[in-house]
């Protein structure tokens, strides 16, 4: 029963995992973690923009970045227009404004059925851990346990998939919005 542990906790990344993902889908309100993971060039290295500044929203649409050194907000202010999420940035000094165009109906549609597959692409990892766990559980000796293992198996399988399907609604309702 320690692997199905094992399982549940793979389930819990993949989750956590895909969460993350979605949140590099633009939406129509503005989120730091849109961009704090474009990189830009700096002194010949690729960081991220999350450690050349702090980064904050100004609502409705904006995107605020405080670079930590002025020469790097030029910099910035590109990576973030080509980074293809449809944004236009200025600078200001050492501040970078990044400002989100209202999304298309038809942008819209394509960012809904992007993040169905992505949702999609977990729900195949998850059932690889799946058939592997499964594979395991047949090879226990006692009869009971082996039902026991594939029913919690299954409890988690459905727990797993619930969560995938309420995060993709809950990012659905935000592209919608």
């Amino acid at each position: 029963m320690e692997y199905l542990n094992e399982i549940k906790k793979k389930f819990g990344h993949l989750l956590e995992k895909f969460k993350d993902d979605l949140h590099s889908v633009r939406t129509n309100r503005p989120t730091p973690k849109l961009i704090e993971n474009i990189s830009v060039d700096y002194l010949g290295q690729l960081l991220p923009i999350k450690q050349l500044g702090s980064i904050g929203t100004d609502l409705p649409r904006d995107l605020v970045v405080s670079v930590w050194d002025q020469n790097t907000a030029a910099s910035v202010a590109s990576a973030i227009e080509g980074a293809n999420l449809g944004l236009r940035a200025s600078c200001q000094g050492k501040i970078v404004r990044a400002t989100l165009p209202d999304l298309t109906q038809e942008r819209k549609q394509e960012l809904a059925k992007l993040i169905k597959s992505m949702a999609e692409e977990e729900r195949i990892k998850m059932r690889v851990e799946r058939d592997e766990a499964l594979k395991i559980i047949k090879e226990l000796k006692d009869e009971d346990d082996c039902f026991r293992a594939k029913g919690e198996l299954q409890k988690m399988v459905d727990e797993f998939n619930h969560d995938v399907d309420a995060t993709l609604e809950s990012k659905n309702k935000e592209i919608f919005e």
